[in-house]
């Protein structure tokens, strides 16, 4: 790929979660495509599980401070920062004392679920792109990692669709099967419904019960490529990517091949301007 910006917005990245495929794949991947010569961004959630002091987090001032309005409340969007020496790599973290200071991941000590994951999720991608446009930094490609991104494409390519920093990125999501057993809250499609995103879009997330599946359906349907990360994932979604027309990479089950994700990026980001062209 010729020189690029990327922008991952991850949800687990070694060393500040415990090692799994997703976190270890969060960790390797931004290095490995900044390496390769691209310009990187890399966030995820502030976590509680996160130990401040031991991964010497620090507040960055001049992007905190703004409150996103979630069901009519506002929370706090806090930003923080940290590097991994060895990669030479910063890590943003999206922070807020309800959603993110206070949890553990996706469920309590106990092992309950928490009952707004969905909000959980979705402030986390409305505060990586108003992070984002606070830097004026414009991705060309955006990966999202996870279910707990799949906000990330629907927002973008709709409700900053004509902000200049996203106007021409290209939005890939990779499908994991970190499941979630208690479906999201039946309100969720009002939760996230803003300017520029209509009923038509929430298709997929206005039933009673939101499931794994229909919110991965969601990040595909707004993404522009797709990778499958592991065997676990549902064939239906597949299917689903490829019915769409989405650029599809089967990666699963496998060792990270940083040239094979960036080659994917590359065609990924190619595709719009041969379609300039053709026109």
């Amino acid at each position: 790929m010729s020189k690029s910006k990327v922008l991952f917005i991850n949800t687990e990245v070694m060393p500040y979660l415990p090692e799994s495929r997703m976190a270890k794949i969060g960790r390797q991947l931004p290095q490995g495509i900044q390496e390769a010569g691209h310009e990187i961004r890399t966030f995820m959630p502030r976590f509680g599980v996160i130990n401040e002091r031991r991964n010497q987090l620090h507040e960055v001032i001049r992007l905190s401070g703004m409150n996103l309005i979630i069901n009519e409340t506002d929370h706090p969007l806090i930003i923080k920062v940290a590097s991994i020496q060895a990669a030479r790599m910063q890590v943003y973290f999206i922070d807020n004392d309800d959603y993110f200071t206070h949890r553990e991941l996706f469920a309590d000590r106990r092992g309950s679920e928490y009952e707004d994951n969905g909000e959980r999720a979705y402030f986390f991608a409305r505060g990586v792109a108003e992070t984002i446009r606070k830097l004026h930094w414009t991705p060309d490609v955006i990966y999202c990692q996870g279910w707990f991104a799949s906000f990330a494409p629907l927002l973008i390519k709709k409700h900053y669709g004509d902000d200049p920093c996203f106007r021409n990125c290209k939005i890939v999501t990779a499908l994991y099967s970190n499941n979630f057993e208690k479906p999201l809250s039946a309100n969720l499609a009002q939760t996230i419904k803003c300017e520029g995103i209509t009923k038509n879009d929430l298709a997929e997330v206005r039933e009673k019960q939101v499931t794994h599946t229909m919110l991965c359906r969601l990040g595909i349907k707004f993404s522009d490529g797709v990778i499958v990360t592991d065997a676990g994932i549902a064939p239906e979604l597949v299917d689903y990517a490829n019915e769409q027309g989405k650029k599809v990479l089967m990666a699963a089950d496998e060792e990270l091949n940083i040239e094979k994700y960036d080659t994917f990026f590359n065609e990924i980001a190619a595709a719009d301007e041969a379609a300039k062209q053709e026109v």
